[in-house]
């Protein structure tokens, strides 16, 4: 099924002339829990407003085609969108009048992973382009970092615990030669 529709696709791309939509970057890599910016730019004619214009993005993976990004005539489809995606996509409204649609998916998950397929469809034009994100997991402390920082941590608690306890020794030397002193003064005077 699949298969026809990327046909379909390439056929129609093929006879619709000269609109072409481009992925600025083919392959992107990144960590999970951080974000990236997915770029397509297309081509935009002077007497042709992009708020007649359908885009539609997509995240193909091996199970399953799940809606990323949709706007019809101007207007953003949220209802359109799968749920995993929901409240991790911005688009610059900016940028998809100067013909680039800027899509940037926050807090990464490795099952963000997949093809991204971004179609746009003019009243006279179609065309798309596709790129592969690869989610990575974050990386977790080693033991040999994690008994780094406790040996590094020991060594700090324990020059501290030395100086507080010298600024005690030194307080209480003070305070017994000022006691001392007073005393001094007081059997000196009677």
């Amino acid at each position: 099924m699949i298969c026809r529709i990327l046909l379909l696709i390439i056929l129609t791309s093929c006879v619709s002339g000269s609109f072409v939509v481009n992925v600025t970057q083919t392959s992107y890599q990144a960590e999970e829990n951080h974000n990236i910016t997915l770029e397509w730019t297309f081509t935009t004619k002077p007497d042709n407003s992009t708020n007649s214009a359908s885009i539609i993005c997509q995240q193909m993976t091996n199970y399953k085609t799940s809606g990323f990004y949709h706007v019809s005539n101007g207007v953003e489809v949220s209802e359109s969108q799968d749920e995993k995606f929901s409240g991790r996509v911005q688009s610059d409204k900016d940028a998809l009048r100067e013909g680039r649609i800027r899509l940037q998916l926050s807090r990464l998950r490795t099952d963000d992973s997949g093809l991204y397929l971004c179609e746009v469809k003019t009243e006279y034009d179609y065309g798309f382009d596709y790129c592969r994100l690869s989610i990575h997991a974050a990386a977790v402390p080693s033991a040999h970092t994690w008994m780094q920082r406790t040996v590094l941590y020991t060594a700090l608690g324990l020059e501290l615990t030395a100086l507080l306890g010298l600024a005690v020794l030194l307080v209480n030397r003070f305070c017994a030669l000022r006691c001392h002193t007073r005393l001094r003064r007081y059997q000196n005077f009677i």
